[in-house]
């Protein structure tokens, strides 16, 4: 009977959702699957402030929850339904899903795409797993605890202690109330869950590596399984047009190597991406798993301080996005919301953006690789002691799941683990830390640039980045001055200097700034809003204030490129170059001249090209 009822309350529960799921698209573009179920949308939910959820055994099936919330949503935002700011140090969510019939005999994982901090599920009151990492992606085989055609009932744990907010990374969340630069906090489930069913055999990742110089991809598959006479087939497309195809053993030390004809490139001006088709094939000749993907034939490299991107000159003019929104936090509203982003970005004039203290959701990236918009990928580190042992492992586990999981975007092209680390004691821990983390991405993937810490103590990197929020643009201008042996006099806001520069690429990862609040300008009245420096009297001396500064910047030919504070205001932070709900603040025309302004370089070439 109690089968029944549960049976009964899924069918009700998908009917309702199917129409009203929000972020309801596959959130994993770059490895999907036909069958799978959207769990967004209603789950009850309740919040354990005593921790006493476990000992009321909130997780057997007959407890009920005394909330609800609408998932992917924190419940710290208002598309949550909850709207809960106050420090939430343990909650709860439980659901029932209906499991095809279609799906027997298959191999049945539960996907989620973030939970902060550590997660604990049951299904049907049976332990399944755990998972710590606010950000990264994690995926349980529910296998053993599921039947097909039946209800399971899906209980999540979600543990977030403030107590323990110095061992793991949260970025730019607030430990008050928002701030400065701090801001809404996220707790529990803020991205996409997602049941899907795989082959027992079947792919579990693909490893796409674009080779420009020889004019091929390389594919690495890993699957869940093996099996004798099992083969993995792979096809590269443009449009309907077969480009390249090969056939290999079914092998987790199987290297597919796809040769392309008359390539076509990927890059900010053409975004090309070929459609990747990879089936899994049984001695028998049958497909038991079929993934669909894609790949942009790309390459970023330096060469002194210069970046190349497809072997020619290629200047970063990138803005600083830290990904947050009045109602979703740190999850977007919508796809369009993601996809608007970069829209923007590109309309005032940038060609990239440096994902702020947080790790952005696959479905951006996705839209990254689409619209042509490089990005250098970023831990939250903020928050956590960089000098702590468990503080120190928790951020090297989450930055390598996090690579693995977005090293086949083509937008990416840099990871940034740190941010501003400078003063930490004892700095032979820190260096060495740093150190281990230049190693880690190096190692796993050294086809991109490694920030190891944007803007100061730096120890090992590949990229040279520095901060300075100086407004006035002549004293800008003087800063970033070169000396004759071709040593930069500005190093950074680090009272120590670690390592001596070594003529990599300098990137100036942080300026700008510029604090415009038009109603407190037109009231005359100081507001709790925040920013860098004095705010302009006008919008003309805004306009010059920005012109002169990146001005400052595109003139010195030893700088490969600029990171502008920032894409839009957040909160009380009042210095984007539009409103907090993506409205326009200025006349984006101006702003759009203003950052793509040439450099010296650019404009000889422009000149020379023009005479021909």
């Amino acid at each position: 009977m109690k089968k029944t009822l549960l049976f009964l309350a899924a069918l009700v529960s998908c009917v309702s959702l199917l129409a009203s799921t929000p972020r309801a698209e596959y959130p994993r573009p770059q490895f999907e699957r036909s069958e799978w179920i959207n769990l967004n949308g209603e789950w009850q939910f309740q919040i354990d402030s005593k921790f006493e959820g476990k000992q009321n055994k909130l997780y057997e099936s007959d407890a009920r929850l005394s909330d609800k919330i609408i998932v992917p949503f924190a419940p710290e935002s208002k598309l949550s339904g909850v709207g809960n700011t106050n420090h939430m140090d343990a909650v709860w969510y439980k659901r029932t899903v209906n499991i095809p019939s279609e799906w027997a005999g298959k191999k049945i994982m539960l996907n989620f795409g973030a939970v902060d901090f550590l997660c604990e599920v049951w299904i049907d009151g049976v332990y399944v797993s755990s998972h710590e990492g606010g950000t990264s992606s994690f995926s349980f085989d529910v296998t053993p605890f599921v039947k097909a055609g039946q209800v399971a009932e899906i209980t999540v744990y979600a543990e977030d202690k403030f107590s323990n907010w110095s061992k793991q990374p949260s970025g730019k969340q607030s430990s008050r109330e928002s701030y400065g630069c701090f801001y809404t906090r996220t707790t529990g489930i803020w991205q996409t869950v997602w049941m899907e069913a795989v082959a027992h055999n079947g792919l579990r990742r693909a490893r796409i590596t674009p080779d420009v110089d020889n004019s091929q991809f390389v594919v690495e598959p890993e699957f869940y399984g093996l099996e004798s006479g099992q083969t993995l087939v792979v096809e590269l497309m443009d449009g309907k047009k077969k480009v390249a195809a090969k056939t290999v053993v079914a092998s987790n030390s199987s290297i597919v190597v796809l040769p392309v004809k008359k390539a076509k490139l990927w890059s900010p001006e053409s975004p090309f991406l070929y459609d990747v088709v990879l089936r899994t094939v049984s001695a028998d000749g049958k497909t038991i798993d079929e993934v669909k993907s894609y790949a942009g034939l790309r390459k970023i490299h330096w060469e002194g301080r210069k970046l190349f991107l497809n072997n020619e000159p290629f200047y970063l003019r990138t803005v600083l996005d830290q990904g947050f929104y009045p109602d979703g936090v740190w999850t977007a509203p919508s796809d369009e919301a993601l996809k608007n982003d970069i829209v923007l970005s590109k309309a005032s004039g940038f060609n990239g953006a440096r994902l702020h203290q947080k790790v952005f959701e696959e479905r951006f990236h996705y839209w990254a690789d689409v619209l042509g918009y490089v990005t250098f990928g970023e831990a939250s580190d903020w928050g956590s002691n960089r000098v702590d042992p468990v503080a120190t492992r928790t951020l090297l586990k989450e930055m390598a799941d996090n690579i693995n999981r977005d090293y086949n975007h083509p937008s990416i092209i840099g990871w940034t683990p740190l941010n501003e680390a400078w003063g930490l004691k004892p700095q032979e821990t820190f260096w060495r830390f740093n150190d281990e983390l230049t190693a880690m991405i190096n190692t796993i993937d050294p086809t991109r640039l490694c920030n190891s810490v944007s803007g100061g103590a730096i120890h090992s990197t590949d990229i040279w980045t520095v901060h300075t929020y100086t407004q006035d643009p002549a004293r800008l201008k003087k800063q970033l001055e070169f000396d004759e042996n071709g040593y930069p006099k500005y190093l950074g806001q680090a009272p120590f200097k670690e390592v001596k520069y070594s003529g990599q690429p300098y990137f100036v990862d942080e300026f700008g700034g510029i604090k415009w609040n038009p109603s407190q300008q037109k009231d005359n009245v100081e507001t709790q809003s925040w920013g860098y420096g004095a705010p302009p009297k006008s919008l003309e001396e805004f306009y010059a204030r920005l012109k002169g500064q990146v001005e400052a910047i595109v003139s010195n030919p030893n700088i490969c490129g600029f990171c502008y504070t920032q894409l839009t205001d957040v909160e009380q932070e009042q210095n984007g170059i539009y409103f907090y709900d993506r409205s326009a603040k200025f006349d984006m025309k101006i702003i759009k001249e203003i950052f793509e302004m040439p450099t010296a370089e650019e404009q000889a070439a422009k000149t020379a090209k023009s005479k021909k």
